[in-house]
């Protein structure tokens, strides 16, 4: 048989609709009204009176629920669906003039693509972010596992990266950076976590992305640890010596990787640096790049049939501004940029600590491709297999992204939903 106790919590609920907002709070009334009876109780009444006392303090269970029921119901962001759903439809304009839509295989694949990132971006916004927090380990498991089936067991070869292919499926490194992305939130709001167990993990998979050979997925995954770092529980004097300390660590192994780096790999370097004076080397596409963008004048070349090498993924921006102009270009680049201010703005409206680490997280790793992308085309980054966030074409690259905004939309539907524990 019930207590009153837990009738009073169920004729509450049953005026809320969502079932984790029920779960919510449940949990957080049984705390207060546990609170409230343990102070009558300190008052000299007895158990059940002053069970019965905090009950009454709570007021009309019918009311309470119906307030409850409008206060934390899950919220959906819907600014972020709408740039998700743009951005996806603006992804299918560099293949027009490229006349790849001509083409069944490069549509179809295009359509899919398009689906099936829409699809796990809505499928994350339903599933409870939180019930990741306690499996930081097992994401951790599944990234090294997969990075050690690239590096030891990859069959083929995409853009000089090993890939492992398993009939039509391509597994390649970028593909483990969403279980290391929710591995670290989890970590990093673990209160336990210890320096040398920060060093040990971030080495481990650090090392396995640039065996993987791929050094455009190994920056953004240090970017994105670093980024996070800054919100781990260490405390803020152990958070700079950690980013002093990985600082110098990296301008030795830059040292250290200049002297025995392949003279191929220097010429790359220089080429970036100077690109004027190997203009018929490494610097050569970093000076067609710029002639593209300064040929597209405000409108574009529409009947332009000029070669872009990597038109459709990693120039993709460069495409899009030859043939739709300067003006266009611009646009993209602020829709773009929205989904950056739009995580900032979620960011600063919940209150939740795992939830502020997954944030941190997603718009790392989504503005460093974004400005990445666009700043090797201006000669102002390194060129690297860099994706443009939903306008490059190709499975891996929508997906990840999806992933990202799925989490913030994950979030921000639970932001009403945070324990005052």
């Amino acid at each position: 048989m019930k207590n009153k106790k837990q009738i009073f919590l169920s004729e509450i609920t049953a005026h809320i609709k969502s079932k984790e907002a029920r779960e919510y709070v449940t949990k957080e009334l049984d705390f207060h009204l546990t609170q409230g009876k343990k102070g009558w109780m300190e008052k000299g009444i007895d158990e059940a009176e002053a069970e019965e006392k905090a009950i009454e303090q709570m007021g009309s269970p019918i009311e309470l629920g119906r307030q409850f029921n409008k206060i934390h119901r899950p919220r959906v962001d819907w600014l972020s669906i709408i740039l998700l759903v743009t951005t996806l439809c603006l992804g299918f304009l560099p293949l027009f003039p490229l006349g790849y839509m001509d083409e069944g295989h490069f549509i179809t694949y295009k359509i899919v693509f398009t689906f099936l990132g829409s699809l796990i971006a809505i499928a994350l916004m339903l599933v409870n972010y939180k019930k990741f927090i306690k499996l930081g380990w097992f994401f951790y498991t599944l990234g090294i596992l997969l990075l050690l089936l690239i590096c030891f067991f990859s069959n083929s070869l995409i853009g000089g990266l090993p890939v492992l292919r398993i009939g039509p499926i391509t597994l390649e490194s970028l593909m483990a950076v969403p279980f290391f992305f929710f591995a670290w939130a989890s970590f990093f709001h673990n209160s336990k976590l210890k320096v040398w167990h920060f060093f040990l993990l971030f080495f481990i998979s650090t090392y396995l992305f640039l065996i993987a050979n791929s050094i455009a997925t190994t920056y953004i995954y240090m970017v994105m640890v670093i980024s996070m770092l800054g919100w781990s529980k260490f405390n803020r004097k152990t958070i700079y010596i950690i980013w002093g300390s990985m600082i110098i660590f990296l301008f030795i192994l830059a040292g250290l990787a200049w002297r025995y780096m392949p003279l191929y790999l220097k010429d790359r370097i220089l080429g970036f640096l100077n690109p004027e004076k190997y203009e018929t080397g490494a610097g050569y596409p970093y000076l067609y790049s710029k002639e593209f963008i300064y040929n597209a004048g405000w409108f574009g070349n529409s009947t332009g049939s000029e070669f872009i090498p990597e038109a459709h993924t990693n120039f993709v921006f460069v495409t899009f501004t030859y043939y739709y102009g300067w003006i266009f270009a611009m646009i993209l680049v602020f829709i773009l940029s929205l989904f950056v201010a739009r995580i900032v703005v979620v960011f600063h409206q919940i209150n939740d600590s795992y939830g502020k680490l997954l944030l941190v997280g997603a718009v790392t790793l989504y503005a460093v491709q974004l400005f990445s992308n666009i700043g090797m085309v201006f000669g102002i980054f390194p060129m690297t297999s860099m994706s443009l966030p939903f306008i490059s074409y190709g499975l891996m690259p929508t997906l990840f992204n999806a992933i990202l905004i799925g989490i913030v939309l994950s979030v921000y539907r639970r932001k009403s939903m945070v324990t005052s524990r």
